[in-house]
């Protein structure tokens, strides 16, 4: 958390929390929600001001009930997720497979999952592990490092000696599993 923040919550520490303003679309793209975004179901508009951004990522955070924010100074914006709290993009260097999630942090896979709408997932293995599904366009990078099998699943080839059984999972138990809310905005 940057100091600044620290700082206001300390010199105003009981500013009302907000929620509905903020998303994490499905792509890892942080998107304004206004009221008329909000009302019509919409996703909002793609925050494209660096900076923010920046500081968006570095003040992203999730509370005891598994609700994910961002410390805007004394207030906690409650984040809406497109689906998981976390998006990570697979890339090859040099043939050398790697992964950021939408920080730009690495992001070491343990586990992997296929769910019922074909999106992939996975889990790092810190404690609790952080899940993350796939951005939709590196599905292609993906597949050309896994080997799909009848009856018996699939294997992603993640380095030289390290393979993820890829699970089977559905995407209506995915928040359950890992502690996550997709919405905070419905459960205030």
């Amino acid at each position: 958390m940057d100091d600044i923040v620290k700082q206001a919550l300390a010199k105003w520490p009981n500013v009302p929390h907000c929620t509905g303003w903020l998303m994490l679309d499905r792509r890892g793209q942080w998107r304004m929600r206004d009221d008329a975004a909000q009302a019509a179901g919409e996703l909002g508009d793609v925050i494209r001001h660096e900076a923010l951004i920046g500081f968006i990522n570095r003040n992203y955070e999730s509370d005891d009930a598994g609700q994910w924010f961002f410390q805007n100074g004394p207030q906690r914006v409650y984040v809406e997720l497109g689906y998981t709290p976390w998006i990570v993009r697979l890339m090859s260097t040099d043939g050398a497979l790697g992964m950021t999630d939408q920080t730009g942090a690495a992001f070491e896979p343990a586990n992997a999952w296929l769910d019922d709408e074909g999106g992939i997932l996975f889990a790092d293995a810190a404690a609790p592990a952080r899940i993350a599904a796939l951005h939709d366009h590196d599905l292609d990078l993906f597949t050309n490092h896994a080997t799909f099998g009848e009856g018996e699943g699939a294997v992603f080839h993640w380095r030289a000696g390290t393979d993820l059984v890829v699970e089977p999972i559905t995407r209506a138990e995915v928040a359950g599993r890992f502690g996550f809310v997709t919405s905070p905005a419905a459960v205030r």
